[in-house]
């Protein structure tokens, strides 16, 4: 017996945000393309769905691939036409990374973005200019790590070591 609200039927489009959330992103297969804050919108519009994301940069070599994958996990949900529009304006930030993400991302072995302060981004810079924070490190935690690179696997992370456990990792540069 169902006792108070009536229990409703999810639309097309909250059962697309659902299906997103498995929809892993092919450069950091730890978390998926919503919880990185990728996919900023889902429309339903009388000819299908509209996924809307914003790529991690205009570059990102990853877009198509996201893309596809999100088509293809919506028909394979069974939740009939859809399309992808790219937005990039405005451009992704670290910010928009959930919780859920960040942990995933530590788990993961990648030390996840501090916060962004509105206004006050971080431009990417090859040459550091100013101490970066101590970072800890996401396997035991201590705050004594070293930059060793400013590129790690992708442009958007950077490699470090901690000398504590003398472990490398990476870590989710905020941008």
């Amino acid at each position: 017996m169902v006792t108070g609200a009536a229990l409703v039927d999810p639309t097309r489009a909250e059962r697309a945000w659902a299906v997103l959330a498995t929809v892993l992103d092919p450069e950091v297969p730890a978390l998926s393309v919503r919880d990185l804050g990728i996919v900023r919108d889902v429309i339903e519009h009388d000819d299908g769905l509209e996924v809307v994301l914003t790529p991690t940069y205009s570059g990102c070599p990853a877009t198509e691939v996201i893309a596809q994958d999100c088509l293809a996990a919506i028909a394979a949900a069974g939740l009939g036409a859809a399309r992808v529009t790219l937005r990039r304006a405005p451009a992704w930030t670290t910010d928009w990374i959930s919780d859920e993400g960040r942990r995933k991302l530590r788990d993961y072995g990648i030390a996840p973005p501090g916060p962004v302060e509105p206004g006050a981004g971080v431009p990417m810079r090859i040459v550091r200019r100013r101490a970066a924070p101590a970072l800890a490190c996401p396997r035991c935690g201590s705050v004594q790590t070293e930059q060793l690179s400013a590129f790690g696997s992708t442009a958007c992370k950077s490699l470090y070591r901690c000398t504590a456990c003398r472990e490398p990792f990476e870590h989710f540069k905020p941008i």
